[in-house]
């Protein structure tokens, strides 16, 4: 494999009030975000879809392999499918396989098997992991840190849609391996999620959620052990 060339690197170093200024608009936007689960089927570009998923394949991965295929659904019919795929499963969840603990933990949120967000999203996204590469010349190829990489692409992408003014759902549906089926993905590889992507219905609400305290995830210097 040849190694790609390094090229100089130096972006304008910002001085710290417009640094700070532009932290904190980042910061105001993306506390504004919620998980919706009821969306407006008002049509949303696929340019703009298309930029989302630019932004997101800017992520940092394992080797720089980019390990990720971001599938985006908007015809109907196949909306429909992975609805009713979805749904079969969830049915299943929670009335076997969720453990009491949590369905308690669930209930305050009031969802329940029933998935409308799949249909009435203009888009929904389906993102995989891809647990090898190709090899130009047959076989496979090793990627690295797979989970980690994806899962950082798949925050870089709900940012940037709602920086773009859009609202998203992130839906683990548990199993995942009828989304490989439906959707005829290769061999290697596995849903890591599922994202409606779209705007808010008319008179859509969200729980009235607030975020832990910054001294509640951030240490600075902590002391060394022993």
């Amino acid at each position: 494999m040849a190694h790609p060339p390094f090229v100089p690197y130096g972006p304008p170093r910002l001085p710290l009030d417009v640094s700070r200024r532009r932290a904190d608009a980042f910061h105001a936007v993306l506390d504004g975000r919620r998980s919706v689960r009821q969306f407006s089927r008002d049509p949303v570009p696929r340019d703009l879809l298309e930029r989302l998923v630019a932004a997101a394949s800017t992520a940092p991965s394992g080797a720089h392999m980019q390990p990720w295929t971001f599938v985006a659904i908007s015809d109907p019919g196949l909306k429909q499918r992975l609805r009713e795929a979805a749904e079969a499963e969830e049915r299943i969840n929670y009335e076997k396989r969720f453990p009491k603990e949590w369905l308690e933990d669930l209930a305050p949120f009031g969802t329940d098997f029933v998935k409308e967000h799949l249909t009435d999203a203009p888009w929904v996204v389906v993102v995989f992991e891809q647990r090898h590469g190709w090899a130009p010349g047959g076989g496979t190829r090793k990627h690295y840190y797979v989970t980690e990489s994806v899962g950082i692409a798949v925050g870089m992408f709900l940012a940037a849609a709602t920086v773009a003014g859009l609202s998203t759902l992130v839906h683990t549906p548990s199993p995942m391996s009828f989304l490989s089926k439906v959707l005829a993905r290769p061999s290697n590889e596995s849903a890591f999620c599922v994202i409606p992507v779209g705007y808010p219905a008319e008179g859509a609400r969200v729980p009235d959620l607030s975020r832990k305290r910054l001294d509640a995830v951030l240490v600075v210097d902590p002391p060394a052990a022993g």
